[in-house]
């Protein structure tokens, strides 16, 4: 069982790390600047950045050992998400692109200062 659920989430992690790779293309695409990097061809772990403009920064973290979502305004740290949440954010982040909002015109959301 043990086992299984390993490989389960290996194949997740990758999934994701793939799916952070479309989404950079795209924002870059859409005039964001946005980066995803990667360490060696096995996709088991991403560094992902986007800037909203206006100094602020999302910078999204995957591997095998945990999954980050980090929110920082003016080199300050808005909002720090781990886990389910961290990939749930992904969506506000999916929704710029499905919605074709343009950079200027994106909305950061009201974040209380950690």
């Amino acid at each position: 069982m043990f086992i299984r659920l390993a490989e389960q989430h290996r194949q997740f992690v990758q999934d994701l790390v793939m799916n952070l790779q479309a989404l950079a293309i795209v924002l870059e695409n859409r005039g964001y600047l946005a980066s995803c990097y990667t360490c060696g061809s096995q996709m088991n772990s991403a560094s992902f950045m986007v800037s909203l403009g206006d100094n602020h920064l999302i910078r999204f973290l995957v591997s095998d050992y945990g999954i980050t979502w980090t929110e920082m305004r003016d080199d300050r740290e808005l909002m720090k998400l781990e886990g389910a949440e961290a990939v749930s954010q992904l969506q506000d982040l999916g929704n710029l692109v499905k919605f074709q909002v343009k950079p200027s015109e994106a909305r950061p959301p009201v974040s209380n200062p950690v």
